[in-house]
């Protein structure tokens, strides 16, 4: 990991850091397990890429920049303010669920007061989203910046090339991170793209662009906090390549034995979590005591959200059409 204080971090950022991406993998895994259990329909996780987001989210501003994230990017939304019982919410459909009432899917994250956008189901078009965003912020010289994500296999859809050429020809604050994990469900990335790197194609498109270790959160971080400043100080788009673990299968649909026992084995040895809390041990940031508090601080806001969230009401039948498209625009 690069060194944190060359990064401009100091040791309680580390420890701010590390709660977000612990607090993220522990909803997570509590999600999965009620899933199993029967009482979630679906999960879809965002487990070994908390060093991605939450170094991202951490490098920018909350109180202006805006985020429109994708369907894995738990830790990032949880960084920029979701809570845990909002995300419970919306993994039981819920109404009280902030993103849609309870009648979106899962991971459909969205929170206007936070700064998220909302997205929908098809892939890659939050990233026409974010451009416009960053266009905006353009024409009204406003100095804060969109950020999207999306996993390496939306790379490939044609929004995100007509998106990246948007931003590139009108040197937009705009950046956008491809968490690349190797899998696009279960399509591995040597079917999926010819380019030794997806970070190299920043050059066709006019703007900067970095490939960096995103199991290290100090490396995304550093990275993110030089492309806002470069896109609030005018000199437009970055496309960075941020190289993931998906320890998980797809999604809890998903049967995961198109990759070998011993690739998923080797791929913990990868987890940014397990690298992290070593790291901080290792520049006496913090001791074991402090991780065993937050770890019993974690679980109890784990329970909470999920009792809160299975005691709440489910959305009426007759809801199901409120606050769409239809009503909004036409009564």
């Amino acid at each position: 990991m690069l060194d944190y204080k060359e990064a401009g971090l100091e040791s309680e950022d580390l420890k701010e850091m590390y709660r977000t991406m612990h607090l993220a993998r522990k909803i997570d895994e509590r999600m999965w397990l009620l899933n199993r259990a029967g009482k979630l329909p679906f999960v879809i996780s965002c487990q070994g890429q908390e060093a991605t987001q939450v170094g991202a989210g951490y490098a920018l501003d909350r109180e202006v920049d805006i985020i429109s994230p994708y369907y894995r990017d738990l830790a990032l939304v949880t960084h920029f303010g979701m809570t845990a019982e909002e995300t419970m919410l919306s993994a039981f459909a819920k109404k009280g669920d902030i993103s849609s009432g309870g009648k979106q899917m899962p991971s459909h994250f969205s929170k206007k007061s936070c700064n998220i956008m909302t997205q929908g189901s098809s892939v890659t078009t939050q990233l026409l989203h974010a451009v416009g965003a960053s266009f905006k912020f353009k024409m009204d010289d406003e100095k804060r910046v969109a950020l999207t994500t999306l996993g390496e296999g939306s790379s490939n859809q044609g929004d995100f090339h007509e998106g990246l050429n948007f931003a590139g020809v009108h040197d937009l604050p705009f950046i956008c991170i491809i968490e690349n994990n190797d899998y696009a469900i279960s399509v591995p990335r040597e079917l999926q793209y010819g380019a030794e790197k997806l970070s190299d194609r920043a050059l066709g498109y006019g703007m900067h662009g970095e490939h960096i270790d995103g199991n290290d959160p100090i490396a995304v971080y550093k990275a993110v906090k030089e492309a806002r400043e470069r896109a609030v100080n005018g000199e437009g788009a970055t496309l960075i390549e941020a190289m993931s673990t998906r320890l998980t299968a797809h999604s809890s649909d998903d049967d995961d034995s198109y990759r070998e026992k011993e690739e998923r084995e080797t791929m913990k040895e990868s987890d940014c979590l397990v690298k992290f809390r070593s790291y901080i041990l290792e520049h006496g940031v913090a001791d074991e005591a402090w991780f065993e508090a937050l770890e019993k601080e974690a679980k109890a806001i784990v329970t909470d959200a999920t009792k809160a969230a299975e005691k709440a009401p489910y959305p009426k039948p007759e809801e199901a059409l409120t606050h769409v498209y239809e009503e909004v625009h036409h009564g």
